[in-house]
């Protein structure tokens, strides 16, 4: 069945809607630790082909140019920039940035791997290092009972002065993930992300090496909206639906005429 204008119209308010969506989840988090913004993707719909150009006319010539009628618009996807978010001192031992690429492992209650860019971690009751919904950070690290002050380098090497002594102990090595497709990880709740297999597998290796990221002790990276642009972006969404709205108005007004002249 051809497609209406009124039909057209309608994918125009399907689609700044989603957009609108997105937009509202970027502001949303806007303080969130490490989020990362998403863009609306759009693409043209099918064309319904009346002429193909090149085509054989009635009076024995072709047609220079076709007649190609355009059915809408659709949601083709969603992109995560990945930029980096601006990093914020804070002061406590035990958050820590990346600066750069990579991601944190953490290992949920089901024994799957998941991962993130937030580390704001804590300590648990058994001394380990796990996040704020208490998943453990990998590789697993266990704070003595007791020890002072805890040293994170860029590397990822975890330090504590143990009781007793004069000098710091290693006590962990922390390690950065990093995947060949990182737009393509599946968001999650909780800050985190999952594997996928258009990300690639996980690639584990030290901080600062082939490509990952330091880790910097005692901060945190924000989230990478811009307040600015986003509001900027959902004014021309609100101006795009407010003329496809018009749009199925003004239809509607037309077929109202052609019903009443008939």
């Amino acid at each position: 069945m051809p497609s209406t204008a009124l039909q057209v119209a309608r994918t125009g308010l399907d689609a700044q809607d989603t957009r609108m969506r997105v937009i509202a989840n970027n502001l949303a988090n806007v303080s969130t630790t490490a989020f990362k913004r998403d863009r609306a993707n759009f693409a043209t719909l099918a064309y319904q082909d009346m002429r193909v150009a090149g085509q054989a006319s009635s009076n024995q010539t072709t047609y220079a140019t076709g007649l190609n009628l355009g059915t809408g618009v659709g949601v083709q996807s969603t992109t995560r920039v990945d930029q980096q978010g601006t990093i914020n001192s804070t002061g406590n031992a035990l958050d820590l940035a990346i600066s750069g690429n990579g991601y944190f492992q953490i290992l949920l209650p089901s024994g799957q791997l998941s991962y993130t860019r937030a580390g704001n971690f804590s300590l648990s009751a058994e001394g380990q290092l796990v996040t704020s919904q208490g998943y453990v950070v990998q590789p697993a690290i266990t704070i003595p009972n007791g020890a002072g002050s805890i040293t994170v380098a860029k590397d990822g090497t975890v330090s504590a002065m143990l009781p007793g002594s004069t000098a710091a102990t290693q006590v962990g090595q922390l390690t950065i993930a990093s995947f060949a497709n990182p737009a393509a990880l599946q968001a999650a709740s909780d800050n985190l992300y999952g594997e996928t297999l258009a990300s690639g597998p996980a690639q584990i290796g030290a901080a600062g090496t082939a490509g990952r990221g330091d880790i910097a002790q005692g901060s945190l990276e924000a989230s990478n909206v811009n307040i600015v642009t986003e509001l900027v972006d959902m004014i021309e969404c609100q101006r795009a639906y407010e003329i496809n709205s018009k749009m199925i108005s003004a239809v509607d007004d037309m077929l109202k005429n052609a019903n009443q002249t008939l």
